[in-house]
């Protein structure tokens, strides 16, 4: 490393937001970017172990410590070459990631870990703007045709690799633009779509085709699917939400959270309000909002309702509050269970902890949710006596995470295993010859690092494949 003693030298110093009163005004992104003069002094802070602990919880196994120096060094277009050998995306990782790698630096023994979600970010983004990422094309063509079903990071990743190694690779999408839950998922508050559109039309440069509005499994069957390509990718997530199974949940108002999602963020697409509530509107203005669930799909839930107007946003969560700060003797280098905080929840909800919804009340609409106390013991749930309590209500958005691919796999043929497309987590091969499956499609709902990952594999598990036919 340049700078040895860069980590006792250099005070980590991350990304701002802008002013919550400001952001809530817009839909756009509020992270400020650091000036890259800064982001090479944080990538100082690196102390290039000699295990590099935050390269193996790094699920793409991006190489942290390469990037860092060459950051530091100033040589830029050498960095975003290395962070390119192992992640198709960067720029996406570098705003929606959850930073598995900082959690596992050493530097975060003592809560300052390498700020290496904001260097990728910055190495990627310079990359656009300096006009160093290109198609690469390659330089002979197989005439391998492959298929690959879902246009989310694991099908775009799998489709990118693909096309580098000389194949035909189609990508087909059943909705009305690419990107998956990149882009009908995350809000744009988050992640701004031109990302995904600067990324497509890199894609397509480089050969790779793509197809939208087509369902298959519904209106294309995979049987006629298997008659055009060799190969057939299915990377189609994971979007069955989980239901919650309780009285009154027939009562208007109660809607899942990406159906909320996707509406918004088709209106900033400048979809009419027709085209974007097809099964009508779902707004937050004016309104009593309770989010059900604590991950990211609820958080993003409650950005959205404060940029909507709500009158109150109310967050609850089954499980028991995890502590402010992790025991890092038993967690580290592992990715802790610890309170977290994010930039939605930080600009206004009430948060509340183990919580069981019993009931929706209502007469022609939702007006508040009958709750309960409950306590954890030896991992079972208990209620607790005499604790119920009502919520109030207009609007009620279900956020607890998704039970499996909405593919049709019996009809299809195809073996499953815990709501997903059974696959070998090697090979990537279903039970159907010339069948593959990746992503949250095959390992069940997860990040979107893992998905460029998978992506990643799946492509050179076809390609094998393909080498050997």
């Amino acid at each position: 490393m340049s700078n040895p003693t860069g980590f006792l030298d250099v005070e980590r110093q991350d990304r701002a937001y802008r002013p919550i009163a400001e952001r809530l005004k817009s839909w756009g992104e509020f992270v400020e970017p650091l000036p890259a003069n800064a982001v090479a002094r944080q990538a100082e802070r690196c102390m290039d172990c000699g295990i590099p602990f935050c390269h193996s919880a790094c699920p793409v196994n991006n190489l942290i410590p390469d990037w860092n120096s060459l950051v530091t060094d100033d040589d830029w277009r050498s960095a975003l070459d290395r962070l390119h050998q192992t992640n198709n995306f960067p720029e996406f990782t570098g705003r929606v990631c959850p930073a598995p790698c900082e959690a596992a630096c050493t530097l975060n023994l003592e809560d300052q870990p390498v700020t290496i979600k904001t260097i990728e970010c910055e190495i990627a983004d310079r990359g656009f703007r300096e006009g160093w990422v290109t198609p690469r094309l390659a330089p002979r063509g197989t005439g391998r045709r492959i298929a690959i079903v879902g246009s989310g990071p694991a099908g775009l990743a799998c489709a990118q690799q693909l096309a580098r190694q000389g194949h035909n690779a189609t990508v087909f999408e059943k909705n009305d633009r690419i990107g998956g839950l990149l882009r009908y998922g995350i809000p744009d508050f988050k992640m701004d779509k031109a990302l995904i559109d600067r990324r497509v039309a890199q894609m397509e440069r480089e050969g790779v085709l793509f197809r939208t509005n087509v369902e298959v499994g519904g209106d294309l069957p995979l049987d006629r699917l298997l008659d055009d390509y060799e190969m057939v990718v299915l990377a189609v997530g994971a979007e069955l939400p989980r239901d919650l199974d309780v009285p009154g949940r027939h009562l208007p108002g109660i809607h899942f959270a990406m159906d909320y999602l996707a509406q918004q963020n088709r209106r900033i697409a400048g979809d009419s309000e027709e085209r974007a509530a097809t099964g009508g509107t779902i707004s937050a203005m004016g309104k009593h909002v309770v989010v059900i669930g604590g991950g990211d799909t609820g958080s993003d839930c409650i950005g959205t309702a404060n940029r909507q107007g709500a009158a109150s946003v109310t967050q609850i969560e089954i499980m028991p509050q995890p502590p402010v700060r992790e025991n890092k003797e038993l967690t580290w280098p592992l990715w802790p269970m610890r309170l977290r905080t994010s930039s939605s929840q930080e600009e206004g909800c009430e948060r509340d902890f183990a919580v069981l919804t019993s009931e929706f009340r209502g007469s022609d609409h939702v007006e508040a949710l009958r709750c309960k106390r409950i306590r954890w013991e030896g991992g079972r749930l208990e209620e607790v006596e005499g604790s119920d309590f009502e919520i109030k209500a207009d609007l009620v958005l279900l956020g607890m995470g998704f039970t499996g691919t909405p593919f049709p796999v019996d009809a299809a043929g195809l073996a499953a295993e815990s709501g997903a497309i059974a696959a070998d987590p090697v090979r990537f091969a279903t039970n159907r010859p010339r069948v593959f499956a990746c992503g949250d499609a095959r390992r069940g709902q997860s990040l979107v690092v893992w998905a460029i990952r998978e992506g990643r594999d799946c492509a050179a598990a076809v390609h094998e494949a393909l080498s050997a036919a």
